[in-house]
């Protein structure tokens, strides 16, 4: 009995050494000094140094894998979807017919001539308000450069608009743009001009005493885009004066130093520098004025007439007006490719930068 009690002990003995064999083989500890050191487990190094990027891929799922998931199904799985819609004929009730996929919809599109009037009209929004808004930012920029004083307070001040909602500035700017006591309508009255300024803006087909600047064909666009430059000029005046605080002092003195005069030093020497700053402030302004649908839906509502239609205004009257879904999403999917026509280069271009 002794005697199997004893290889019984042996062999537990045997299995706790090889058990405390391997794990000091995965954990090794050097002494230096009386400070002990751990290096870490030999076979999770190995399988890092193996898949390092996998590695780290795997470790950090947890952060980036939900939000990946959420991002696909609500933006990329819904612009998918709204692909296939538009290539139905869904009216907005019952079930789209998958089965028969087809263009009827872009065809019915370009033969539609609301929708080329709407597209034309938001090209001339964006070039215009974004050249505009560029040229006026920059040069209160250049002002503000000058240390004038109270230069915080005035910055503040011209930067203030931006932080408001386009609903809220719509209603401001519907009541200056009202026909009876608007504010541009009473200040002509003051200054006795408002017969004249009729007699030039106002359509032949019109017959009326006081400017309807956002009903007229000739003023209806210019008042939106004269509204969202005073909203978001402030905004292209901080990035321009951003870029122009980074430019060294030297190259003023350089240019003064050779003789040139004010004007000539920041068209030939300072503007030039400027550039990223004006084509990172370029795309932002072409975002807001492709969202620019909250402002005129908020001033002329879903039927703000031809001459203030935009793509996205269009989108919204045919998809929920009309109840034309197919036709709506394949506004919306040209509307789409336009953002991405204005996002897609300054991505490559700050791809190629090594930026992104």
């Amino acid at each position: 009995m002794r005697e199997i009690f004893n290889r019984l002990r042996k062999a537990g003995d045997t299995l706790r050494s090889a058990t405390s064999r391997e794990e000091s083989d995965d954990r090794q500890v050097a002494t230096d000094g009386g400070t002990e050191t751990v290096v870490g487990d030999r076979r999770r190094d190995t399988l890092r140094d193996s898949l390092p990027v996998q590695w780290e891929l795997i470790e950090s799922a947890p952060f980036w894998l939900p939000p990946v998931l959420l991002a696909g199904f609500f933006v990329y799985g819904a612009i998918f979807w709204n692909v296939l819609l538009s290539m139905t004929d869904f009216q907005g009730l019952g079930e789209p017919n998958y089965g028969q996929l087809d263009f009827s919809m872009y065809a019915t599109m370009l033969s539609d001539g609301a929708f080329w009037q709407a597209t034309q009209n938001t090209i001339v929004l964006l070039v215009v308000f974004t050249i505009l808004c560029l040229a006026l930012g920059m040069l209160v920029a250049i002002l503000i450069d000058q240390n004038i004083r109270f230069e915080n307070t005035f910055r503040t001040i011209y930067l203030l608009p931006m932080s408001l909602s386009f609903v809220v500035t719509a209603t401001m700017w519907a009541w200056v743009y009202n026909a009876k006591n608007g504010v541009f309508n009473q200040l002509l009255r003051l200054l006795n001009l408002e017969g004249l300024v009729v007699s030039l803006l106002k359509p032949e087909t019109v017959n009326a005493t006081v400017v309807q600047w956002l009903s007229w064909n000739t003023t209806a666009l210019a008042a939106v885009i004269f509204a969202l430059i005073w909203q978001f000029s402030g905004y292209a005046m901080v990035v321009f004066l951003a870029g122009l605080r980074a430019i060294p002092d030297e190259h003023y003195e350089a240019a003064r130093v050779d003789g040139a005069s004010t004007v000539r030093m920041y068209l030939r020497v300072i503007i030039p520098q400027l550039r990223a700053s004006a084509v990172s402030a370029s795309v932002v302004l072409m975002v807001f004025a492709l969202k620019a649908f909250d402002f005129i839906y908020a001033l002329r509502g879903s039927q703000p007439g031809a001459n203030l239609d935009i793509l996205a205004t269009m989108m919204y009257r045919v998809a929920f007006s009309s109840l034309r879904w197919a036709y709506g999403s394949a506004i919306a999917i040209v509307l789409f490719v336009l953002a991405l026509l204005v996002i897609g280069p300054y991505l490559y271009s700050e791809y190629k930068r090594g930026q992104l």
